[in-house]
């Protein structure tokens, strides 16, 4: 059974204990409360302000295991701090060293990196949490989510909008990395469900997906120099280094300038205006 007062409790405390520099924003001007704003965990878990304040005011609907862990990852739990919020919520603790989670040490240290975008990804392409910056120049989802909207390689296969933040010469190139990186994880646990059911899923939806999974073609991949389109800034080159992390299979993607072009610049400007955001958007 969910225990509403002891995890309203929980989340509030958390969120008053953590500091905007913890999640790698600068303390605002304007700032009243104690900790976060509530907007601002909401924003880091990739749920509504309105849902988080109603679970502080022991009211609205019950959240799901995904949630819970999405909570925890934005307020920084450890695994302790993650085991009883996920007992409040009325759920059984997940294995310490499972895909979703993502320790709090690595998370501020990819906050402390400041101008480099980085997230932190599952084997099967799930984004699992990504720093301020990288929510800002990538757009992409994190969070686990039972409609695969945090999947990239999913999404990659499944909704064309998601392509147009490549240039559209670039998508072979990503079609072909996303499925030989897919087919290198499912080698090494394919009898697990979660790769299971994401190739099955994306062989009965893609096309494309299914002739280069045909290929049996693998790689892990480790290094990359991308290109993003964004509408803030136009094309941005990106080099992207990828750090294994075999504990918990996961991943570490940190997006550098790439030397010789304006990314440097065109990354300080999102970060002044994902700031700006940040800073002016209402407490809750």
């Amino acid at each position: 059974m969910i225990d509403r007062i002891g995890l309203a409790d929980f989340l509030r405390r958390r969120r008053e204990l953590l500091r905007p520099a913890d999640i790698g924003v600068p303390d605002g001007v304007r700032r009243r409360t104690p900790g976060l704003r509530r907007d601002e965990v909401a924003k880091l878990a990739s749920i509504s302000t309105d849902y988080y304040a109603r679970l502080e005011q022991c009211r609205g609907a019950n959240p799901s295991e995904a949630i819970v862990a999405s909570l925890a990852r934005a307020l920084r739990c450890d695994p302790d701090q993650r085991d009883h919020l996920f007992h409040l919520a009325g759920f059984s603790a997940p294995a310490r060293y499972s895909a979703g989670y993502v320790r709090p040490g690595l998370m501020s240290l990819l906050d402390r990196l400041g101008d480099i975008p980085a997230c932190v990804v599952s084997d099967v392409g799930e984004v699992l949490w990504q720093n301020t910056v990288a929510a800002i120049t990538l757009r992409w989802n994190a969070g686990h989510s039972a409609s695969r909207s945090a999947n990239i390689v999913w999404r990659w296969f499944t909704e064309p909008a998601l392509r147009t933040y490549v240039p559209e010469e670039d998508w072979p190139r990503h079609s072909q990395a996303h499925v030989s990186d897919l087919r290198a994880t499912s080698a090494r646990r394919g009898g697990d469900a979660d790769v299971t059911e994401l190739v099955d899923g994306l062989v009965a939806h893609s096309e494309e997906f299914r002739a280069l999974w045909e290929r049996h073609e693998v790689a892990v991949h480790r290094f990359d120099q991308k290109r993003f389109l964004h509408p803030e800034v136009g094309v941005l080159h990106l080099t992207c280094e990828v750090l294994l992390s075999p504990e918990a299979d996961t991943k570490v993607l940190a997006f550098l300038p790439t030397e010789g072009t304006d990314a440097r610049e065109k990354l300080a400007l999102l970060r002044t205006i994902g700031t700006q955001d940040f800073q002016t958007s209402d407490a809750r």
